[in-house]
């Protein structure tokens, strides 16, 4: 038996110190059996207020559901036309220069460490009231996350057709157009998909700052205790992100098709762009006549698929921009004021409640261990079930993927007002929510690290035998298990910068303070609190870099 390296203990330990501190802080928040019994009173005493649901006319429930989804399409267009150049040059394979690659970089981090709460009441001051300053709000926050992917994708390409390209004396945008693009395009689709879905539950919590549609009648019903209204529209958004996460898995398999079929359509796309290149090159300036190196593909099923969806997306583009009322005026009427206005947020000040800031932000913490610590034995079983190379019969894993879907429609913020009704103001309620949040997202990527493992090591083991359960816990799950410590870590580095919003609604941590100082335009506070947030996912980021890199 080999003797464990020094990196593997220390990762070990690592580990169980994480896991006794997020044990150590449900005990804390006393999210136990006794506070759950107490709260079913305030439980019943809800739902007796919230039913009959109370929904408006159908047709503003309609109008409502329009402006959400322009705001929604507008701001994920935004982020995907931003991320594609800041991928470009923050992957290392493609990047000019180091210096263009570091500061690419640095953009991500920043998208990713300013909450899309703050860009909003920034985009406010700017250019009023309206749709614009909740789609600049959300495009822009997306890119943390839609640039990352991107540059992640481009790194992994295969450089073979990339060569082939600069070999025949192609400049730099032709190569990443006919080396790079087809290659990532099926990631660049996905990811543009699921930042949809995200940023549809994000709409949400803009609501509560004045970003219009179903988020913000949300917000106007609960704030007069109409509860009936609020959860209707809430259930509303919920219909509204299943729908939308049925329909992302739908397109990108009617774009993409099977991974067998993509490949050989990229490569036949590939060649035929390197021979219609080498033509190009071939050819003298005044050379009109036929260019034997294009090849026209056949208008296959597929083809005219990718074509509608094409010109059905330019539709919805389109028609978002138009139901959003964007106005290019608007924009240009606040750019004068941008300086004057983050000028207000530097330098950084603590406004005499440091002392408070410091425990509140502590207790974002315990909110984010206890809600991935429940949510961890919420989500594994679930995500087991889910994978249909573990689940017994097909059927289970429909039906588990089926919960894990509706899970993840419920928007968070949703489930936080809930649980502050029925348990009070404070923390209990965030982490709750934040746990039963974990079960959509972190049941969803167990279950696909489960079908991603190799197929053909468990049908060796059971070949020789072996039942169902022994091939899982001997095959099955040694390969996972990295996977699902980068998948726990994840889903901490989001509980963290998700605790911190969900203060806005009273659900204990930061939050509150970030709120209150945006209201009584304290924002030099708003840059402390950020830069401290910051520094505790930056934290638990490296943190999950070297574990990752551990355990592997």
């Amino acid at each position: 038996m080999p003797k464990p390296s020094r990196t593997g203990t220390a990762a070990a330990l690592v580990l169980l110190a994480l896991l006794g501190a997020a044990v150590w802080a449900v005990g804390q928040l006393r999210l136990n059996v006794a506070t759950f019994t107490d709260s079913i009173g305030n439980a019943t005493d809800f739902l007796s207020r919230t039913l009959p649901l109370d929904f408006p006319p159908l047709t503003e429930v309609l109008l409502l559901c329009g402006q959400t989804l322009a705001i929604v399409v507008c701001a994920t267009l935004l982020s995907v036309l931003v991320s594609v150049p800041v991928a470009v040059l923050a992957a290392g394979n493609t990047t000019p220069a180091p210096a263009a690659r570091y500061g690419a970089r640095a953009v991500i981090v920043v998208a990713r460490a300013v909450p899309d709460v703050v860009l909003a009441i920034v985009f406010f001051r700017l250019f009023g009231l309206g749709a614009l300053a909740g789609v600049l709000a959300m495009g822009l926050h997306s890119v943390g996350m839609v640039a990352k992917l991107y540059a992640d994708a481009i790194e992994q390409i295969d450089e073979g057709p990339r060569t082939a390209v600069r070999a025949t004396g192609a400049r730099r945008l032709q190569e990443q157009i006919a080396g790079v693009l087809p290659q990532v395009l099926p990631a660049f689709v996905a990811t543009a998909l699921h930042r949809f879905d995200i940023n549809l539950r994000v709409s949400v919590l803009l609501g509560f700052v004045g970003v219009g549609g179903l988020g913000f009648e949300i917000a106007n019903a609960l704030r007069r205790l109409d509860y009936q209204r609020g959860v209707a529209l809430a259930l509303v958004v919920l219909l509204l992100c299943i729908a939308a996460e049925l329909l992302s898995a739908a397109v990108r398999r009617a774009l993409l098709g099977t991974s067998g079929d993509t490949a050989r359509g990229l490569t036949g796309f590939i060649r035929r762009r390197v021979g219609a290149i080498r033509a190009d090159l071939a050819r003298g300036p005044g050379d009109r006549g036929p260019e034997p190196g294009r090849v026209s593909p056949p208008w296959t099923a597929r083809r005219v698929r990718g074509a509608v969806f094409t010109a059905v997306t330019a539709l919805v583009v389109v028609a978002s921009v138009w139901g959003a009322d964007l106005s290019p005026w608007q924009v240009l009427a606040g750019l004068p004021r941008m300086l004057d206005t983050l000028g207000l947020f530097w330098p950084p000040s603590t406004g005499g409640v440091l002392p408070d800031l410091v425990a509140e932000l502590f207790v974002t913490v315990q909110i984010a261990l206890a809600a991935t610590l429940i949510g961890a034995v919420l989500a594994l079983p679930i995500g087991i079930l889910a994978a249909r190379n573990v689940a017994p019969i097909p059927g289970i894993a429909t039906a588990f993927r089926i919960v894990i879907v509706v899970v993840r429609g419920i928007p968070e913020l949703v489930l936080a007002i809930v649980f502050v009704v029925i348990t009070g103001l404070g923390p209990q309620a965030g982490a709750l929510a934040l746990a039963i949040g974990a079960v959509g997202l972190l049941g969803k990527l167990v279950a696909d690290s489960l079908e991603e493992t190799d197929v053909r090591v468990q049908q060796a083991v059971r070949a020789t035998g072996a039942k169902r359960l022994q091939v899982f816990v001997a095959v099955t799950l040694p390969q996972a298990a990295p996977a699902f410590v980068a998948h726990l870590l994840y889903q901490l580095d989001v509980n963290i910068r998700s605790a911190t919003l969900l203060g806005i609604v009273g659900a204990g941590g930061i939050g509150f303070y970030l709120l209150n100082a945006s209201r009584v335009m304290e924002f030099g506070v708003v840059t402390t609190i950020m830069m401290m947030v910051f520094a505790t996912v930056m934290v638990v980021e490296l943190l999950a870099l070297w574990l990752r890199r551990a355990v592997s």
